[in-house]
Order: C-alpha cells, then structure tokens, then sequence
C-alpha cells in the first residue's frame, strides 16, 4: 500500500434464529447450537497508517464505545501484528450503525473488520485459516461476523459450518433504550436454571429450522425461532416484553430477543409488512429506533475507492 492510504471494511450485523445453550462448562463458556443469520444492518471500520495505534467512533451509541485497547478491533490489529512481527500502528475509524451493546454483534463485527482492514493495509498476505483462528481467539461471535451469510455455530460459537439459505428474510430490528451485558444475561440464565432445579440439556440444532433456511420459508422459520436465552434477558429486562407483543400484535410472523439483547428481532412476511410493523413499533414508544433489515447478508468486505 501506498502511504497514507485506507481501507474501508464494511461488517454486518447478526440475528440468531436460533441459540441452543447447554450448561455452563469448566472454563465458564456455555456449549451452543447457534444458528446465526447476517442482516443488512453495517458497521464500517476504516484503518489508515499511523503513528501509534489509535481508535476513534461515530454514529449512534458511539459513546459507549471503548477507544482505548480493550476495544475488539484494537485486539484485531494487535492480534494480526502480533502474528507478523510488526507495529500495530493503524488508526482504526469505526462508524456504527449497528447498535451497541445489542446483542447483534456490533463489536465482533468491527473487530472482523479491523482484522480485514489491517490484513489489506499490511498486505501480510494472511491465509484465511489463519484470519479465522484470530477471529476465534478474539470472541464467540467474531468469526461468523467476518464470513456472514448463515451459519452453524457449536462449541462456543466459534466452529462455524455454513448453511444453505433458500430466499431473503425481512427482519425488524426494535433497539431498546440502554444495553445488556452478555455476561449478566448468561449469568442469569443459569441462576434461573438453578432456581428451577432444572438440567440443561446439550445444546442441538433444529432441522426444522434448517430446513426453513434452506427452502427460504419465511412461515416455517417462523414458528421454528428459538433463543435460550430470552428468558434471562426479559428476567433483567422486563419491558422486553411489552415490545415484543407490540411487534406481534403489528404483524410479525414472529418475534424473539436478539441475542443476549436487548434489541428484539421481528420476522416479517415480505418488505411492506416490515415497514407497516417498523412504523408501529416506533410510534408505540417501546424502543428507541426501528430498523428494517434483509437477510442474508454477506459478511466482512473491502469497499472500493470511489
């Protein structure tokens, strides 16, 4: 690369069609089933050459975004200097669209970018199992938010097995005032397993739900949706609740917290039911925004100049 050049990566947000959680393992990680779907919503991480490593943000929630070196993507760059002997000294310019602390991946996401940013800007000439085992060590969610599309996630998350989607899916997005710690709401999970008295199951995929994705069955998905992780979520966050049934009640085949939340995620018929729900979500004052989104989207992209 020539001096003073960028490279601008372009992320997508996720939604989980379904999150099997088994219990809590030795090492305090929970084995998944994660069926994970990539959504037309964007972050784009921009890294330019500097003289030190340095993050900056913008765009809604970017105040809640670390810039120090805690932050995924400046673990990306370290990561993959780390790996070729070289100087993190990258400026790392995130702008957010995808909403923060949401559980749509936000962070993964712009730390898959940064890793694609760097890798280009450097030219080290990564292979692509090298970049995912970075990805992995980074977080559960990074390295499905780096290849995108759908996606069989076991282990932590982390060992994706790509799947085969028929069709688009049209998502509202409800975001919620505030976030949610994915640790607490993990925590919570198994307190509330506990409280019960209750053995959690491994964790497994849903052939139905497979099956959906891959005939682009937009109904059969529908009533196949499942996150073990929603009870916890509306246990922290019980106005959740109210917002999902304004969703339904607005028409969605079906809704479901994404993720550890506290953004709901509503699946709808076509483009113009999503609309007609996104609009109703919004003026029923129970989230902050109300995004629409198409689903499949392709994971971590360089833009082109221009």
């Amino acid at each position: 690369m020539t001096p003073g050049t960028s490279v601008t990566v372009r992320v997508p947000a996720k939604v989980n069609v379904q999150l099997a959680v088994g219990g809590v393992r030795a090492d305090g990680f929970h084995p998944l089933a994660n069926v994970f779907l990539a959504v037309g919503l964007y972050d784009e991480v921009t890294a330019t050459p500097a003289d030190e490593l340095r993050i900056t943000c913008e765009g809604p929630g970017s105040e809640h975004v670390p810039l120090d070196r805690t932050n995924l993507a400046a673990r990306a760059a370290v990561a993959l200097a780390e790996l070729h002997g070289l100087a993190p000294d990258v400026h790392l310019h995130i702008a957010k669209d995808i909403p923060v602390a949401g559980g749509m991946a936000g962070g993964s996401a712009d730390a898959a970018g940064a890793l694609l940013a760097c890798e280009v800007l450097w030219g080290t000439r990564t292979s692509n199992d090298q970049l995912l085992a970075i990805c992995a060590e980074l977080g559960s969610d990074v390295p499905f938010s780096y290849v995108g599309g759908a996606a069989l996630g076991v282990g932590r998350g982390e060992q994706l097995t790509p799947l085969d989607v028929g069709g688009e899916f049209h998502w509202v997005f409800a975001v919620a005032d505030g976030g949610l710690s994915t640790p607490a709401v993990y925590g919570e999970f198994d307190r509330l397993a506990r409280d019960a008295g209750r053995e959690v199951p491994a964790p497994e995929a849903s052939e139905a739900l497979l099956s959906a994705l891959r005939a682009g069955d937009a109904t059969a998905l529908a009533v196949a949706l499942t996150n073990d992780l929603q009870p916890a979520a509306l246990s922290l966050r019980p106005s959740l609740a109210e917002t999902l049934a304004t969703g339904t009640d607005a028409g969605a085949l079906a809704a479901l917290v994404s993720g550890s939340g506290p953004t709901t995620a509503f699946l709808a018929k076509d483009a113009e039911a999503a609309a007609r729900i996104a609009e109703v979500l919004l003026a029923s004052g129970t989230c902050t925004a109300a995004r629409v989104a198409v689903a499949p989207a392709p994971g971590a992209v360089v833009v082109p100049v221009g």
